[in-house]
């Protein structure tokens, strides 16, 4: 192996292992609300916020974080972003009161947001040719499809023999390590300058309308959500009378990027609704505790591992992103709907284990091929902003999906309790739907890869990527 390639596989290993940290942090926390609830006395409602408020300010911030790798440096917005992520777990870890805990996780989202918003580009940088990208996606995307799941067996762990503190203390080692490794081995650059013409009211108009937008959808809250379409028009108009935009409206007229990122925000709607729904079906239909129900998961993060490190790269040379991307999305939803004909008194080998394993490869070779069409055709210029656009997507997603998924579990539980079934029925019926309505949203960005413009194929070293 060359310098440069060792140069690049550390690098890469460092910007996988802190966008390890900050998506388990997504899940990990999960694991460890009851705990949370009761020692700093939050109530039934006001405990959500320990999620909400990362997911909030993490989605909220990341286009405005792509746009500052663009214009100040992936690597200088990478480092702060990892800095700010680490000392807001420290506080968090340390917070003895409900309200500086949930100051501490909206701190520690943005961070992840600075940090997370600009890792695509970078390795988009890193990797230009289409056969070593592949590979550095199927890493990336393992890092990102397994370890949310991981995080339930993470969470689990720590919580039972550590206390919850713990959950958010040890990222102060992890990202202090990353910290000194990443100032020496991250590529330098000083990007093209904000200079005199930074658009601010641009920024504060799409940081307050993503974060509005994300708040309506997991707080139901139609009257914000009109609140947020109204700052997001504005932005909108802004950029077109900018004299430096922010993000430059060239962007919507590329039909593939918008196609991409609308899958991204379906398939991300279906694997983070499918976790929150499973999660509730294995502690209310099966009856497993928290560490037994994070241990359920592992053959989902285990399968994409494999498929996503070994096979998906070479699937994506052979064939190029897109057909790889179908089969996966094809596999994805039949997993989700061999999950929602789940009967009322499964076997954990017969009935889920199955719909896991068929998830898993989905995801192992989904996720991967749908990131590379996402990032095809950025310029170095925009590399950091697209990279944005589509991390947002993935947050939307994310908290599109929860919100959905877990209203219609909730609203089917409601109405067949009130008609008369018994509770463990109710709820049965009520996540079968869901696996469905999960299963949905993928067929929907099945149907938009189908009917989008198909990208350029490039030869490359007797490699055809397209």
């Amino acid at each position: 192996m060359s310098p440069t390639d060792t140069r690049r596989g550390s690098t890469l290993a460092v910007l996988c292992a802190v966008s390890l940290m900050v998506v388990l942090d997504s899940t990990i926390v999960a694991v460890a609300i009851p705990a949370i609830q009761v020692d700093l006395g939050f109530s039934p409602a006001g405990v959500a916020w320990v999620v909400n408020a990362y997911l909030v300010a993490f989605a909220g911030l990341l286009l405005l974080a792509g746009r500052l790798g663009d214009l100040l440096g992936a690597g200088r917005v990478f480092l702060t972003g990892l800095g700010v992520f680490t000392a807001a777990s420290l506080l968090c870890g340390l917070a003895p009161t409900a309200g500086l805990l949930i100051a501490g996780r909206f701190v520690q989202g943005a961070g992840g947001a600075l940090a997370s918003a600009v890792v695509l580009g970078m390795i988009v940088r890193l990797y230009p040719e289409p056969g070593p990208q592949a590979r550095a996606m199927g890493i990336y995307s393992f890092t990102q499809a397994g370890g949310a799941a991981i995080g339930f067996v993470v969470g689990g762990v720590l919580t039972d023999t550590a206390g919850w503190p713990a959950i958010f203390l040890i990222n102060a080692p992890i990202g202090v390590a990353a910290f000194l490794v990443g100032r020496r081995i991250l590529p330098r650059d000083t990007g093209i300058g904000i200079g005199r013409d930074l658009d601010v009211a641009g920024a504060l108009s799409i940081t307050a309308g993503l974060s509005a937008g994300v708040f309506a959808i997991v707080e139901g809250r139609p009257a914000v959500g009109a609140v947020a379409l109204l700052l997001i028009i504005l932005f909108l108009v802004r950029q077109k009378y900018a004299r430096t935009p922010l993000a430059p409206l060239r962007l919507l007229r590329r039909p593939r990027l918008l196609a991409a990122n609308a899958a991204v925000l379906l398939i991300l709607a279906a694997g983070m609704g499918f976790q929150f729904v499973n999660t509730l079906f294995l502690q209310k239909i099966m009856g497993y505790d928290a560490l037994r129900t994070g241990a359920a998961f592992l053959p989902t993060p285990i399968v994409i591992g494999a498929v996503s490190l070994f096979l998906a790269a070479r699937l994506t040379a052979r064939f190029g992103p897109r057909p790889v991307l179908i089969s996966g999305l094809a596999l994805l939803a039949a997993g989700l709907l061999l999950l929602s004909r789940m009967p009322a008194d499964p076997s954990y080998l017969v009935d889920l284990l199955p719909g896991l394993l068929v998830m898993g490869l989905g995801i192992g070779v989904t996720v991967p091929a749908i990131m590379m069409l996402a990032m095809a055709g950025s310029s170095d210029e925009d590399t950091g902003l697209v990279s944005g656009v589509t991390n947002t997507a993935q947050q939307a997603g994310a908290a599109l999906g929860l919100a959905v998924l877990a209203a219609v579990a909730a609203g089917v539980s409601e109405s067949r309790l009130a008609a008369g079934v018994a509770e463990r029925a109710a709820l049965h019926d009520g996540y079968s739907l869901a696996f469905l309505v999960g299963a949905g949203f993928v067929l929907g960005a099945l149907v938009i890869v189908l009917t989008a413009p198909s990208p350029a194929r490039v030869v490359t070293s007797g490699v055809v990527a397209g």
